[in-house]
């Protein structure tokens, strides 16, 4: 879990705060991604994170605790029914940041945060791809280790 911060908040107060990234965090929902600075997007994804992971619960005590984050029951409705279940799977990592430049009024550094759209596991997939190709990988050396045994045997004699 991150660490919580300490001084300005975004520019305003804790309560400020609190309710720009419940906002946030609805668009997000709603929408899929949303384009932001690059520190409100920072700050937007734990709080994303721990949202679907109440959804992928789905039972009534964790609805209600993201009833107290998002107040549109239709984003709530969402959340719960497609994008809880798309990450049942996955441990973490449903969200993506990607940073886009400055923006042009004041050279603000922004970003995109997004909602992954598959659900299978990051995880699972990188270590499928590990191991295809370190097997690949053991294939070739055995095929080059009888050549090498030649090869110092005939240099032996």
């Amino acid at each position: 879990m991150p660490k919580p911060t300490k001084g300005p908040r975004l520019g305003s107060g804790p309560a400020h705060e609190r309710l720009l990234l419940g906002t946030l965090a609805e668009q997000l929902f709603q929408h899929g991604k949303i384009t932001t600075t690059e520190a409100k997007a920072k700050r937007l994804r734990p709080l994303a994170e721990k949202l679907i992971t109440f959804a992928k619960k789905g039972d009534l005590p964790a609805r209600r605790r993201v009833m107290a984050t998002i107040a549109n029951k239709s984003v709530v409705h969402t959340l719960f029914t497609e994008i809880g279940p798309r990450f049942e799977a996955r441990n973490g990592g449903y969200t993506r940041i990607t940073k886009i430049g400055p923006r042009k009024g004041d050279n603000a550094p922004m970003a995109v945060i997004e909602v992954l759209r598959d659900g299978t596991p990051a995880k699972a997939a990188t270590v499928a791809e590990a191991e295809k190709t370190t097997a690949s990988a053991a294939k070739k050396v055995a095929k080059k280790a009888p050549a090498k045994k030649a090869a110092a045997k005939k240099s032996a004699e």
